[in-house]
């Protein structure tokens, strides 16, 4: 109702103004959204290209890396996507602060809080092909998966890292590194992953070794970002103190988040 009170000149210069911070603003969200859209793309298509490998073996190995990725996915790597999700909002407010080096203390704490609970993960996958046999799951398959997931465990803890290090880039909006390394990280997977499962004659456990690889690839691409990096000069710093101090705030959020 204001602006229809508004001469026609100056509606017409109040619509030019919120055009052009409507087009800047989306010029920014796209700036930090398209690359992480890059990186999660290339994260879930670890997971994707194993399985059309697997598919290349036979139906056989197809439903049981099929059904061990669905499991694993559920139990394991979603648990610790949203654990880490609560450093989006601790780095968020610390970086807001410009408390820059609280950012590394919650980094770190996430990632030491995340791996032990990977434990427990681990000692589930090492049982699925029982629980697959007990819920009515045809014993073969289940073996075929089990076998899959066991290959899985050291590409968890690797995951648990990486989805720290992708939270640490993300609160600065450091986003093309991780777009870099992502990319990276899928070529070197597929590589990998082909030569295990059809040169090397893993087949299905290669694909599953290919996604431990490449986590741990990761984990060592954005580590070196990370360390060496001038832009993470002042949010890379360790304070022990503050890491354990921030356990419990971690907790708070990531319980919830998870």
């Amino acid at each position: 109702m204001d602006e229809a009170l508004l001469p026609r000149k100056e509606r017409s210069i109040w619509e030019i103004l919120t055009w052009e911070l409507t087009v800047e603003e989306l010029k920014k969200i796209s700036f930090v959204g398209a690359p992480f859209m890059a990186v999660a793309m290339s994260q879930y298509l670890l997971l994707g290209v194993s399985m059309m490998m697997a598919g290349h073996l036979g139906e056989l190995a197809l439903s049981g890396v099929a059904i061990a990725t669905a499991f694993c996915n559920v139990t394991g790597f979603s648990l610790l996507w949203g654990l880490c999700g609560a450093l989006e909002t601790l780095n968020g407010q610390a970086y807001g602060a410009t408390q820059y080096y609280k950012l590394g203390s919650y980094t770190y704490c996430a990632i030491i809080c995340s791996l032990p609970i990977c434990l427990p993960v681990c000692l589930l996958w090492m049982y699925m092909d029982k629980l697959l046999v007990l819920i009515g799951q045809d014993p073969q398959v289940a073996e075929i998966a089990n076998r899959y997931a066991m290959c899985l465990i050291p590409g968890l803890f690797g995951y648990a890292i990486v989805q720290s290090q992708v939270r640490f880039f993300q609160s600065q909006s450091l986003v093309l590194p991780m777009m870099f390394t992502s990319l990276a990280t899928l070529c070197f997977h597929i590589i990998v992953c082909w030569v295990l499962v059809f040169k090397f004659g893993f087949g299905s456990k290669g694909g599953a070794l290919a996604i431990s690889f490449s986590n741990w690839f990761n984990v060592i691409l954005l580590g070196f970002y990370m360390r060496y990096s001038p832009s993470c000069e002042k949010t890379r710093t360790l304070h022990l103190k503050d890491v354990f101090l921030s356990v419990k705030e971690f907790f708070h959020f990531a319980i919830p988040s998870a």
